[in-house]
């Protein structure tokens, strides 16, 4: 039996592993670019955050709440780092529960799959853009503009729209709705979003730890505590990641919230900012040895006091306001990047068309989907790759052991 794969990210790889474990097997993998993985290898500014242990507790997003769960018990986060130990992997987890190759670099990960790949029963085709795909006489027939593959089953881990300079592509999609399959809005997501507030240039580059709170028409959308990254066009980082699914979609007023200090409350705070009237300080360093530097100088100005006037000269009330800011900064935003900088695709293909134990399409026997092209996202942190590992193994074992 041939098994198809159309796919050499993460989920096709897996996908492939898994099917060749079948003596009987035969894996032929199909990547359209030069080289397998290569959104892989820039994942998690090239460090690779491969999984999370706390994944199977949930974190994911789809019209179908519940479609990821058989796939994450049958190869959770546990047994699959078991699986990248056996292949070789070594890899460390923080205390977060992000798990990262203890190497800190992606092409490790990219690299133990790609020698695993190096067996009999698999054959790697790469510079292989599929242009046609058809289904006659209970086999499939794939087609680039040099070559054609012939399978009995095959499986779609095409990945998503994002990342386009990276290999986002929108051919999973197309490939699955000419079988029929229909596809819900592709959004992005983990992303970075803009903001209308003209001062972010100053702070271009400042990261900081805080408490970030995302609202729409003062409700609130999310909120999270960790890192956050001032651009030139607004917010990023870990937290506005967390915090970014969704985000300015829909209409209405969204504002993001940030507490700069979330472990200092805003009293003790203030008794900190009133001591230093003692000394020759002035209002620029306000904030000197509690916040980065120019964020605290931006801090003071939107309080709207005079970098130069000595702290001693600062009035209880001006005290107070730039205080508030440190524990209450708003920003407006506007709309979140687009997919070329966003890391993972929410939307995707719909889920009920597909068995949730095999990975299997119902409407076309023989035809699976795994990975990102499928309406499946996950959280920042491990989570998206971690579904990319267990629904690949599913989809792979699935057709690897189906008889024709």
């Amino acid at each position: 039996m041939i098994v198809g794969i159309i796919g050499g990210g993460a989920a096709g790889m897996t996908a492939a592993l898994a099917a060749a474990e079948y003596s009987d097997c035969s894996v032929v993998l199909m990547e359209r670019q030069a080289r397998l993985g290569r959104k892989l290898s820039a994942t998690g500014n090239g460090r690779c955050n491969l999984s999370n242990i706390h994944a199977s507790e949930g974190g994911y997003h789809s019209d179908q709440p519940d479609f990821h769960e058989y796939a994450l018990k049958q190869f959770p986060p546990a047994r699959t780092l078991d699986w990248f130990s056996d292949l070789g992997l070594y890899t460390v987890t923080e205390p977060s529960g992000k798990v990262y190759p203890y190497s800190d670099q992606a092409n490790s990960v990219v690299d133990i799959l790609r020698f695993a790949l190096d067996r009999d029963n698999i054959e790697v085709l790469t510079d292989f853009e599929v242009v046609k795909v058809k289904k006659a006489d209970g086999r499939f027939t794939v087609s680039s503009q040099r070559e054609t593959v012939q399978c009995d089953k095959l499986i779609v881990a095409c990945g998503g729209l994002a990342g386009t300079k990276l290999g986002g592509t929108m051919s999973g999609y197309k490939l699955l709705r000419s079988f029929g399959h229909k596809c819900t809005k592709l959004r992005p997501a983990l992303v970075q979003v803009k903001t209308g507030w003209r001062g972010i240039a100053a702070l271009k580059g400042v990261r900081a730890n805080c408490r970030a709170a995302i609202t729409c028409d003062g409700v609130l959308h999310r909120e999270s505590v960790g890192e956050i990254q001032f651009t030139e066009l607004g917010l990023s980082g870990p937290v506005i990641y967390e915090i970014s699914r969704d985000t300015c979609h829909g209409g209405g007023s969204w504002e993001c919230t940030m507490d700069f200090l979330p472990d200092l409350s805003y009293d003790d705070l203030l008794a900190k900012l009133l001591r230093r009237r003692a000394g020759a300080l002035t209002a620029e360093d306000l904030f000197t040895g509690i916040l980065h530097n120019r964020l605290g100088r931006v801090l003071v100005k939107e309080a709207d006091i005079r970098n130069m006037t000595p702290i001693r000269e600062l009035r209880d009330e001006q005290i107070r306001e730039a205080a508030g800011y440190a524990k209450h900064f708003i920003l407006p935003l506007t709309e979140p990047l687009g997919m070329d900088a966003a890391q993972v695709t929410a939307g995707g293909i719909v889920t009920h068309e597909f068995e949730p134990t095999t990975m299997e399409s119902k409407l076309v026997p023989g035809l699976y989907a795994c990975g990102e092209v499928l309406d499946v996202d996950g959280d920042c942190g491990g989570y998206n790759l971690q579904w990319a590992w267990s629904s690949g193994r599913l989809a792979g074992t699935s057709a690897g052991k189906e008889t024709i």
